[in-house]
């Protein structure tokens, strides 16, 4: 694992620091890494709220922010008003990242931060992350990709710091379940959140993604968390039936990282 003491020599170094902070991982570490290097008057963290955003790691944020004194704030993001984010192309994440980072971009020249920052790892380089360019476009700084840490060295480092997020899965927003060229809605987002909710209510662990696809949702979860939702299925699809699916399913090839993506047709 890096030494602690180069991520913190490496955010000390940067001025006045903003970060986009959802409470993942990844940006969790670079949220209590900076607040012990620059302090609060040289750094904050700032979440992005919109329906997208799960209220369950709302809350999980919240609750790190106040347990490791991060100096946080909160503003309203408006992506679900660009019809180019609603229309949920495979770029979609583009226009999700634009609309933050002009947010945040506003923000640190009225309070004078030098810098934004992201969560991004130096394994997120390698995967389909449109997010990035928008990154990239508004000189959002990476520090952990910087520093060429994966997502193995950020886990060791939170749990070295006692984050309780450690080894949370990965989170993405709610969007992400929403199968590309199916609009992105609220009414659909918040048919994912509830789903997912009662799934983790059951006692699923681990990786989960409730895939909406229309009239269709799909179920899909780690191989050890497969018979549970085995078990408790006709409880689950009365659930999912009840929030407005017309059919549901359990996939039987688990959790796939990126599984709407991998279902996209290849341009020759």
């Amino acid at each position: 694992m890096p030494e602690l003491a180069r991520l913190e020599a490496h955010l000390a170094g940067l001025g006045r620091v903003l970060l986009g902070y959802s409470g993942g991982v990844d940006s969790a570490l670079l949220a209590v890494a900076g607040t012990r290097a620059l302090g609060a008057g040289r750094f904050l963290a700032v979440i992005g709220r919109s329906a997208s955003y799960p209220e369950v790691q709302y809350q999980g944020a919240l609750a790190l922010a106040r347990d490791f004194a991060i100096p946080l704030e909160e503003l309203a993001t408006g992506e679900l008003a660009d019809p180019a984010y609603r229309a949920n192309t495979p770029d979609r994440c583009y226009f999700c990242k634009h609309e933050l980072w002009t947010q945040l971009g506003r923000l640190a020249d009225a309070r004078g931060f030098d810098v934004i920052l992201d969560g991004t790892n130096a394994d997120d380089l390698g995967e389909h992350r449109p997010g990035l360019r928008a990154s990239a476009e508004h000189q959002v700084r990476s520090p952990l990709a910087e520093l060429g840490w994966t997502k193995a060295d950020v886990r060791a480092a939170a749990r070295a710091l006692g984050l309780p997020t450690w080894d949370a899965p990965a989170a993405p927003c709610l969007s992400s379940r929403i199968q590309y060229g199916l609009e992105v809605t609220p009414g659909r987002l918040a048919q994912v959140e509830a789903a997912e909710a009662y799934l983790r209510a059951l006692g699923v662990r681990g990786d989960l993604r409730v895939r909406h696809r229309g009239d269709h949702a799909s179920v899909e979860v780690g191989p050890a968390e497969q018979p549970l939702v085995s078990a408790q299925w006709a409880a689950v699809e009365a659930r999912l039936v009840a929030l407005g699916f017309a059919t549901a399913s359990l996939d039987a090839r688990g959790y796939r990282r990126g599984a709407l993506v991998g279902e996209l047709p290849v341009l020759s």
